[in-house]
């Protein structure tokens, strides 16, 4: 079984690493760090049904020889924690953890960690070295961790999904597991289903499933009859994929034809009022806020490519010739800036983070060149590049916008047609919104 996690790395391929290793201690860790945006398929698990996920935690620490196991958790999961606690609380009670396990000989505790929220714990060596009580920062690899990993000992991190698998591995057998999904990818996966889609929520679906029957059969479809545009899969450093690719299969082979990940299995469904540049800079914005800083590709690139972001959905106002070659220099370099990130990061999150923006540059093109050559956004979101004007045939002169308008960037006089300074206007977007008389459009 490949494991639920990001990777996808063959569950048993680790577990034969580890147990394979000569060591006095070894450790388990479930990695419950659900940190994507929108994400909340851990969750769903934990809460829904905790004695499954402990049940796999014994039958995976059993099978590679450990007797502490850990599960990492965010501190925000307050009713997940209780639950876990509460769990883990009537299994020692009846027997089921500690030590000589009913005379068996095998000894195993399960200790649980809060995580701090931080994203880049999310990956394996960061969360070690924050169950160790220091800084979640990655650690170069090899030696990975299934040979040397929490405190110097052999260590397995298996996510929420891949360890809540086991026991119905266990009570209906390989054969019934193997006949679920593609050649290649065995199983069920879960998805949240986020974003413009009418049905919110989780999904899980065979291996292979069309990606057009998630979104339109499960899903609903778009909110609202809108046109679907596209759905980024993979997290915040994942890839979108558009209408020309909605019949792929979801297994991880078929998800590198196009490349895309499936991650962890977060999907947000975007319509036709979704602007792309948008939302590179938003999950730009997250990825770098989000990086450790121990890398300088991560911790300077993904700065600059938000910086780059930001300056491509500004209003240029009192910008000089020297400001305008600065940012027409940083657009040019923006391509090869991501390719040297993603090649020279420490961590899967540095090498990932370029995704977002590769991604919609290389299927939206069109949309960066209009946001820099033509100063528009199409979905009119970038709110600097929006131009607002009154229609005076339908303006009563009733003063509302004039008063509201924070930049004092309308004129006018009471019972008369008013009118919007350009140069003053911040795109905010108040008189569109107030306006009785739908005098206000938007350019």
């Amino acid at each position: 079984m490949n494991g639920r996690g990001g990777g996808g790395f063959p569950t048993g391929k680790k577990w034969k690493i580890a147990h394979s290793t000569a060591s006095d201690q070894k450790f388990l860790i479930c990695n419950a760090d659900e940190s994507d945006p929108g994400a909340f398929m851990d969750r769903a698990i934990i809460e829904g049904d905790t004695y499954r996920l402990l049940e796999g935690i014994a039958i995976a620490a059993y099978a590679i020889g450990a007797s502490r196991a850990y599960v990492y958790i965010r501190a925000e999961y307050t009713q997940a924690l209780e639950k876990l606690k509460h769990a883990v609380g009537q299994a020692k009670t009846y027997g089921l953890l500690g030590e000589n396990i009913y005379n068996s000989g095998f000894n195993l505790s399960i200790i649980i960690k809060q995580g701090a929220g931080a994203f880049v714990c999310g990956e394996e060596t960061a969360l070690i070295n924050s169950i160790e009580g220091k800084r979640g920062m990655p650690r170069t690899k090899p030696p990975f961790p299934a040979i040397e990993g929490l405190f110097g000992h052999p260590t397995v991190i298996n996510n929420v999904e891949t360890l809540a698998n086991i026991p119905a591995i266990f009570d209906y057998g390989p054969h019934w597991f193997n006949s679920i999904g593609t050649q290649k990818s065995k199983g069920t996966k879960v998805f949240a289903l986020t974003g413009k889609i009418r049905n919110t929520g989780l999904v899980e679906i065979p291996m292979g499933t069309k990606l057009r029957d998630i979104i339109f059969t499960m899903g609903g479809g778009v909110k609202n009859f809108k046109k679907f545009k596209a759905v980024q899969i993979g997290g915040p450093s994942g890839t979108c994929i558009t209408e020309e690719n909605l019949d792929i299969e979801i297994d991880y082979e078929s998800l590198k034809t196009v490349g895309a990940i499936m991650g962890s299995g977060g999907m947000v469904i975007m319509d036709e009022d979704t602007c792309m540049v948008d939302i590179a800079k938003f999950f730009m914005n997250f990825l770098q806020k989000e990086s450790c800083g121990k890398c300088i590709p991560c911790r300077e690139g993904t700065r600059r490519m938000h910086e780059i972001l930001e300056h491509i959905t500004k209003r240029p106002t009192n910008e000089g010739g020297h400001e305008t070659l600065e940012r027409f220099k940083g657009i040019m370099q923006l391509e090869s800036l991501a390719e040297v990130i993603k090649t020279t990061s420490l961590c899967g999150l540095g090498q990932t983070s370029p995704n977002p923006l590769l991604s919609t540059l290389n299927l939206f093109r069109e949309e960066y060149e209009e946001h820099i050559f033509d100063r528009k956004c199409r979905a009119n979101v970038c709110r600097e590049l929006r131009t607002f004007y009154i229609d005076v045939e339908k303006c009563t002169g009733c003063t509302l916008c004039l008063k509201k308008c924070p930049a004092e960037a309308i004129i006018g006089t009471p019972r008369n047609p008013h009118f919007i300074i350009e140069d003053r206007c911040t795109g905010c977007g108040i008189c569109f919104d107030i306006c009785k008389f739908v005098a206000v459009t938007v350019k």
